[in-house]
């Protein structure tokens, strides 16, 4: 093992936004700062690389978002998601501190562009990144390294010695040896453990096996692992992540968003059984479709299939892979190895419920089915139209929310419940604290952001005292 020669001010482990953020925030406050990111360069920011945008509440319109979209509005869509599992307190802090985000990334040099509209349905809420995540990255990337913050690739953090709540040094593996680096603070900004399949089979058993990774493949939560065996309070339920419905074509690790399907409401959803088993028009999207990766993972095989016809399939934003067409239903059925009798059957019940109204892909509209179990509220139309299209899906897992649990400055806290001497905790890592279950389109950004920036700026607080 060879030492390190240098003392840092703070260590930040992990390379994705709440880590840049807490390392950009630890620099400008003076402090000196080496980043560990375990990943290689061209594959470095963990899930951020395929993010699009950021959920802010704001009191007002901006140049890239319409308005406004107040404090409390915010919480009551996080309530309704999380069904109320999440720290009020601090999902509430962590609202109010999301109005300042917006000018602090830009400041950053992270551009932004114009709000969207569309089925989307985020143009208030959502403030979408200019290049998408990569190009964030790779502007917060420039930022922390002209600020001087020393970045360190394929650099996995593999032990870490603290003692009572208190960090002392990590030992990482970079080059095919063994370093050791002591510093004031620590950060884990390091993600959670969806890469991971045999820590995920703990808790969900041999389903996992199907479970598709839209993130990171070097998301192992080997950090998270490390601080709860060294006495961290755990905080979240290790069956509760962000899963979507993905196509099920994607390759098993880093599929990311271009896998993401979001034309759920525009058709029916059936499992293996060619049965359907949940409303699929329950909500505007940004608001459900977080669900759905949960819903498949509970149907026979974890495998599922969005179907749909002609006259939907210009209404939602194409993914990579082409929808599997067919002229009839029962055509459709065979390309699906489903029963064609009993997807004809569920079509044609699905198709008698249906009730006239006026369709607006947009906004809840009034268009829903009647005497249906499971119903569909919104967006009811007959599948009738020529050709038939289908999308096989399977549960694409993003983050997990099982980590440590943090207070407000986001320093972990022990399970004695003692808050740790130097030791903070920012972005997927810690999501479990604003996240008991659900999720809303861009909470994780805004989680990574605003913990990371009060993690950097605590940390670099801690080491100058």
């Amino acid at each position: 093992m060879s030492e390190s020669r240098k003392q840092y001010d703070v260590l930040v482990a992990g390379g994705g936004n709440a880590a840049l953020c807490a390392a950009i925030s630890a620099r400008r406050a003076g402090a000196s700062v080496l980043v560990l990111e375990a990943a290689p360069k061209f594959f470095r920011g963990g899930n951020s690389r395929h993010t699009r945008n950021m959920r802010l509440a704001h009191d007002s319109a901006t140049k890239t978002l319409t308005g406004p979209y107040t404090e409390e509005e915010f919480w009551d869509d996080l309530l309704r998601v999380t069904g109320g599992k999440t720290d009020e307190d601090l999902a509430r802090f962590m609202i109010r501190e999301s109005k300042e985000m917006l000018n602090w990334i830009a400041e950053q040099g992270v551009r932004f562009q114009p709000s969207l509209g569309g089925t989307l349905s985020l143009g208030r809420t959502n403030s979408f990144f200019l290049g998408g995540g990569r190009a964030m990255l790779n502007t917060l990337y420039r930022t922390a390294e002209s600020l001087g913050v020393e970045v360190h690739y394929e650099a996995e953090i593999v032990a870490l010695k603290i003692e009572d709540g208190h960090f002392h040094a990590a030992t990482f593996t970079e080059g095919g040896r063994t370093h050791s680096v002591h510093a004031a603070a620590f950060v884990a900004a390091a993600g959670g453990f969806e890469a991971n399949i045999p820590w995920l089979k703990e808790y969900w058993g041999d389903a996992a096996e199907n479970f598709l990774i839209r993130g990171s493949p070097y998301n192992r939560g080997t950090i998270l692992k490390l601080l709860l065996a060294n006495g961290v309070q755990e905080v979240g339920d290790p069956t509760q992540c962000h899963a979507v419905a993905i196509d099920a074509r994607a390759p098993r690790f880093d599929g990311g968003i271009i896998t993401r399907l979001d034309c759920v409401v525009f058709g029916i959803v059936v499992n293996k059984e060619g049965k359907r088993f949940y409303d699929e028009g329950e909500d505007v999207w940004p608001k459900r479709y977080a669900i759905w990766g949960r819903l498949v993972a509970g149907q026979p095989d974890q495998i599922a299939y969005i179907i749909f016809d002609a006259s939907s399939l210009t209404l939602f934003m194409p993914s990579l892979f082409p929808p599997i067409a067919a002229p009839t239903i029962r055509a459709l059925a065979g390309e699906l190895s489903l029963d064609p009798d009993v997807l004809e059957e569920t079509i044609a019940g699905f198709n008698a419920a249906v009730r006239p109204g006026f369709f607006n892909p947009t906004e809840l509209d009034d268009c829903r089915t009647e005497g249906l179990v499971p119903p569909k509220s919104h967006w009811a139309r007959r599948i009738g139209t020529a050709p038939f299209y289908a999308y096989p899906v399977r549960p694409g897992i993003t983050f997990t929310y099982l980590g440590t649990r943090v207070n407000r400055d986001a320093r972990m806290v022990m399970r004695s419940g003692a808050t740790a001497s130097n030791m903070f905790a920012a972005g997927e890592i810690m999501a479990g604290n604003v996240l008991g279950r659900g999720y809303a389109a861009g909470v994780g950004m805004t989680i990574g952001s605003v913990f990371g920036r009060i993690a950097g700026r605590e940390a670099a607080r801690n080491a100058r005292n």
